[in-house]
């Protein structure tokens, strides 16, 4: 059996919006100053510890839009691009980029996660979903040193209370820390 590991950017007052477009919003983009070698790598395993990425349609039309054209020498981009992906969506009617539509999460995904190791990034409306269910078993949050006073945060919803159990921590040189946390069943 697989499992659903949520891995989302926060700023140290919990924001997750736009961490790496300053276009989105007013504040966008508050990442991109924290990223080096170290988020690379951190990030690059638990990619490839993923057999799929499981995406809300937001999360997904970014990163359709910026991946297909991307390359670099690690390959992350690669993987970025060859692995199957499934985008939670009642809007879309079909995807490319290698995606499959699901339109109903909540009861698609215990399926999913039978057959995949299932890697959800951003998507904070799926997070809420998939919180609001029992769906996730792992959180790996990026807290990054900056506060944003504004902004979608990840936890708005009104879920009962999840308790979790911190399994591993790391610090990138830029001061982000990596915590994560298996959820307590």
């Amino acid at each position: 059996m697989g499992k659903v590991k949520v891995s989302t950017f926060l700023t140290l007052d919990g924001v997750m919006q736009a961490p790496g477009d300053a276009g989105e919003f007013e504040r966008g983009g508050w990442q991109l100053q924290f990223f080096d070698d170290g988020a690379g790598a951190i990030a690059k395993e638990g990619l490839l510890a993923a057999d799929a990425l499981l995406l809300g349609r937001v999360t997904y039309e970014h990163f359709a839009a910026a991946w297909p054209g991307m390359t670099d020498e690690e390959g992350f981009a690669e993987r970025m691009n060859s692995m199957p992906k499934f985008v939670a969506s009642t809007t879309i009617a079909e995807a490319g980029w290698n995606a499959t539509v699901i339109r109903d999460p909540t009861a698609e995904i215990p399926t999913l996660r039978e057959q995949h190791d299932l890697l959800v990034m951003g998507s904070g409306r799926l997070v809420e979903a998939l919180r609001e269910h029992d769906l996730v078993d792992e959180y790996e949050i990026w807290i990054h040193p900056i506060l944003l006073g504004v902004g979608k945060r990840l936890f708005e919803g009104s879920a009962a209370p999840t308790t979790l159990a911190l399994t591993r921590t790391e610090t990138t040189d830029r001061g982000v820390a990596v915590l994560t946390y298996e959820v307590g069943r």
